[in-house]
C-alpha cells in the first residue's frame, strides 16, 4: 500500500518518532491516519505521551482580545520556565486564546465534564432517538454518537483548531509538546463576550 510522504512527515511530527516508523505505522494501517496514530499509542511510541507523565508546572497566561467584543484569557503550564520564555512557546499560548475568543468552548477535555451533564444530555438524546421512531436496539449507538458530537463541540481539546481546522486542538497541543520538549497542559481558560452573561 503506497502511503503519501505528507501523512507520513504529518504523523512523523505529531509523534516524535523517526520517518521510517511513521511509514511503517501507516502501512500496517492500510494509510490510515487515525488507526496508525492509535496503534503508535496503543505501543507506547509516541514521545508526546511519555512527556506527558512529566510534572508542568511553569508556563504563562495571556490573553487575546478581538475587535474589543471578545476576550480571551488562558493558561497553559510546561516543565521549565527556560521553554516558556521561547517565542515558539509564547505564540502557541497565544494561539490557544485566539481559539478559545473564536470557538467558544465550555471545557478544556470530555474529563471535565460533569457527570451529571453528560447524563442529562444523554437522557435528552435517548428520549429524541425514541420520538424519531429509532430501532430500540440501535438506540443506545445512536446516542452515544450523538454525545460523542455534543461534546466535541464544547471541549477545547476536540475542537477543530481554528488556524488548521483539519487537526483538533489536541493534536496541535502533542505536536506542540513534540516541539518543545517538554509536557505541555491546557491548564484553564476563561472567555468574555460583550453583553453576554454566563
Amino acid at each position: 500500500m503506497a502511503v503519501s510522504i505528507d501523512e507520513i512527515k504529518r504523523l512523523k511530527d505529531l509523534t516524535g518518532i523517526g520517518l521510517t516508523d511513521a511509514k511503517a505505522a501507516l502501512v500496517e494501517a492500510d494509510g490510515d491516519f487515525d488507526k496508525a496514530l492509535e496503534a503508535l499509542r496503543k505501543k507506547g511510541l509516541t514521545k508526546a505521551e511519555k512527556k506527558g507523565e512529566r510534572e508542568a508546572r511553569e508556563g504563562l497566561v495571556d490573553a487575546y482580545v478581538h475587535s474589543g467584543r471578545i476576550g480571551a484569557m488562558v493558561e497553559v503550564n510546561c516543565e521549565t520556565d527556560f521553554v516558556a520564555r521561547t517565542d515558539g512557546f509564547k505564540e502557541f499560548v497565544r494561539d490557544i486564546a485566539m481559539h478559545v475568543a473564536a470557538s467558544a468552548p465550555e471545557y478544556v477535555s470530555a474529563e471535565e465534564i460533569p457527570a451529571e451533564e453528560r447524563e442529562r444530555v444523554k437522557v435528552e438524546f435517548s428520549e429524541k432517538a425514541k420520538n424519531d421512531g429509532k430501532p430500540e436496539n440501535m438506540i443506545e449507538n445512536i446516542v452515544e454518537g450523538m454525545l460523542k458530537k455534543h461534546f466535541a463541540e464544547k471541549c477545547l481539546l476536540d475542537q477543530p483548531y481554528i488556524k488548521n481546522p483539519d487537526q483538533t486542538v489536541g493534536e496541535y497541543l502533542k505536536e506542540n509538546i513534540t516541539k518543545f520538549g517538554e509536557n505541555t497542559v491546557i491548564r484553564q481558560f476563561s472567555r468574555i463576550e460583550l453583553g453576554s452573561v454566563n
